[in-house]
């Protein structure tokens, strides 16, 4: 056991300096040397006592765990990336089906109204016709065109409320 002790003093310092070269993070790269350690102790019955291959056999074995855990690093950050996409998505998808809802709802509440103010509301807000193009369109006066917008806007506010005539001015 003295010669492990010795071996630890010598090689530890050295191995933490190798291991942070390759991690940048000296708590990762102390918790490595020690794993490092903690096998050469399991295995050091069936290591060589020359200490050219202990000392092989500690920075070989420091490089490939700090490679693996570039490796892990490597496949968490991907993990990451697609589970951010994935919450982007769902969020957007969630986006995509509040606004569907509301334009369903906003078109089956114009479809409820009296048939001048439905056609008035949807050339002005959905088709995005100004008055004088609606009144052309229809055949009637600019202050009928008018007094339809008014009328239909009455009673969607009092069917839907507040937010949907925002949600339709939004729309148009």
């Amino acid at each position: 056991m003295r010669d492990a002790e010795l071996i630890f003093k010598k090689y530890y310092p050295r191995l933490c300096a190798f291991a942070i070269d390759f991690l940048e993070d000296k708590e990762d790269a102390e918790d490595i040397v020690q794993d490092v350690f903690k096998v050469y102790l399991e295995k050091n019955n069936i290591i060589s006592t020359d200490e050219l291959a202990i000392k092989s056999f500690l920075y070989s074995s420091v490089k490939n765990a700090c490679l693996n855990k570039f490796r892990h690093q490597k496949v968490k950050d991907k993990y990451c990336q697609v589970f951010a996409q994935e919450e982007e998505s769902d969020s957007h998808g969630l986006d995509n089906i509040i606004h569907a809802e509301i334009v369903g709802s906003l078109y089956e509440a114009i479809n409820e109204l009296p048939k001048g103010c439905a056609i008035v509301i949807r050339m002005g807000y959905l088709e995005g016709l100004k008055n004088p193009q609606i009144a052309e369109t229809l055949g009637i006066s600019i202050n009928t065109v008018k007094t339809q917008k008014q009328r239909g806007l009455t009673l969607l506010r009092q069917k839907l409320g507040e937010t949907a005539i925002l949600c339709l001015m939004l729309l148009s």
